[in-house]
């Protein structure tokens, strides 16, 4: 307790990194605000059966995603998942496309370039998701919407709809720069905090929610409440040793002279990670499996084909994301790992893996490597993804599920261990003890979105 307070004080003792906590509290503070700011027109207390549809299903998960705002039909209510879902489709396209391929090679101006087509990109998203929120708004819960925004059109649209459709496309590209002001001069990275943000506040719902099922239910009583508390904390130590794990791969480095003095000849570790894609792998796959609710108009009438994809406890609907996990864990661990890169790199500094000849076959040795490796990490992976719909077959709540594992709980362990990784990294470099007694905190590869 002693060493917690100390280091409390430690970092509110360092000038710049008090603004930066401080800064992004603020931040985060008016994002909390806009996803209880209702769209023009909405009547709250008609939104009882809106708010009910959307605790079920894949719905539900978008409402985790946006903190709530989405079953609040807040003007903040498709988040940033169209952020996300953009992001996905132009890192896919530096993959095949020879201009984006380009752009990505080009450094800082390349980098910008790529990101102004990312909220372009974003803009189209949300022209095709905004209709979509907005028609099952007018159609399956009218009662909830002013008469007269309904009554009165423009250009052939209802005030609402035209109303609604500015203010959706409008406030998602607020946030995303929202979370940008939090990358450039708050803690962590913007986008990666905003979702957990907006996961972490339907957390206190969603324990209440089970509590109360428990008791009311007499499904356990509070015994098998404790135990669930238990056993998700045992998910969420297995959560860290998966986003910390590493295989260390000896690197010896040649002896130079310098002057008189003798240089290298030393023992040294190439650390590579278990799961270097982080959380990436889950957020892709989530959102392409978001996509059939682009063609869905009435979510709760659907059936057949359609309605696989839209339950996430629906065994069809966990098999496809399993299998999208394992295959988006390889592909953004081959975009984000060169092991090229790597050897050309151990090259130049006079270091060599042992029993291994260096240029290509030291590459090729850490491929190898790279590709053991991330199968059992992808795997794993994936078993967290799918657990909360496992844990749904023994009578847990819908929305205590969704943080029993899967994309949820991932994202809180990522994005909280690198936001203390950055915190220690300010209080190493001030000469203050870091977080923990052992070692440093080992954070994720990038953010939520590869930022």
């Amino acid at each position: 307790m002693k060493r917690f307070i100390e280091t409390i004080q430690n970092i509110f003792r360092i000038e710049d990194l008090r603004k930066r906590i401080l800064y992004t509290l603020f931040i985060i503070l008016i994002y909390r605000f806009g996803a209880h700011v209702v769209l023009p027109g909405i009547n709250p207390g008609g939104l009882a059966a809106f708010t009910k549809s959307t605790q079920e299903g894949i719905l539900g998960m978008l409402d985790l995603f946006s903190g709530g705002a989405f079953s609040n039909a807040s003007i903040f209510a498709l988040g940033i998942m169209p952020y996300i879902s953009a992001s996905i489709v132009v890192q896919l396209l530096t993959l095949v496309v020879p201009y984006f391929q380009r752009l990505q090679k080009e450094g800082e101006s390349g980098r910008k370039k790529i990101n102004q087509i990312t909220r372009y990109l974003t803009v189209i998203v949300l022209a095709i998701q905004s209709p979509a929120y907005i028609a099952n708004l007018v159609n399956q819960f009218p009662q909830a919407i002013a008469p007269f925004m309904l009554q009165h059109h423009i250009l052939g649209f209802t005030a609402f709809s035209v109303c609604a459709f500015i203010l959706l496309i409008a406030s998602t590209l607020f946030i995303m720069w929202l979370g940008e002001r939090i990358t450039d001069n708050g803690i962590g990275n913007g986008i990666s905090m905003i979702i957990m943000i907006g996961i972490i506040a339907r957390f206190p719902y969603a324990i209440k929610a089970e509590f109360v099922a428990r008791i009311t239910e007499m499904n356990g009583g509070p015994i098998v409440f404790i135990v669930e508390l238990v056993l998700m904390m045992v998910i969420i130590a297995l959560c860290i040793l998966l986003v910390q794990g590493t295989r260390r791969i000896p690197v010896q480095y040649a002896k130079r002279i310098v002057g008189n003095k003798q240089y290298g000849g030393v023992r040294n570790y190439l650390p590579l990670k278990v799961n270097a894609a982080g959380v990436m792998p889950i957020i892709f796959a989530q959102a392409i499996m978001f996509l059939p609710l682009m063609f869905v108009r009435n979510v709760q009438t659907t059936s057949g084909f359609w309605s696989s994809f839209i339950d996430y406890n629906r065994a069809g609907y966990n098999i496809v994301f399993f299998i999208l996990i394992i295959l988006f864990t390889y592909f953004y661990t081959a975009i984000t790992i060169n092991p090229q890169q790597i050897a050309e790199d151990l090259k130049k500094n006079g270091g060599f893996i042992p029993g291994i000849k260096p240029g290509k076959q030291t590459a090729d040795f850490i491929d190898n490597v790279m590709s053991r490796i991330t199968l059992p990490g992808s795997i794993f992976l994936g078993i967290v993804a799918v657990l909360p719909a496992i844990v749904r077959m023994f009578g847990v709540n819908q929305q205590f599920a969704q943080f029993f594992g899967g994309t949820s709980l991932l994202i809180m362990v990522g994005v909280v261990l690198d936001t203390l990784q950055q915190i220690e990294s300010h209080l190493l470099m001030r000469h203050y003890d870091g977080l923990t007694k052992s070692g440093r905190i080992k954070g994720r590869t990038g953010g939520v979105y590869g930022g």
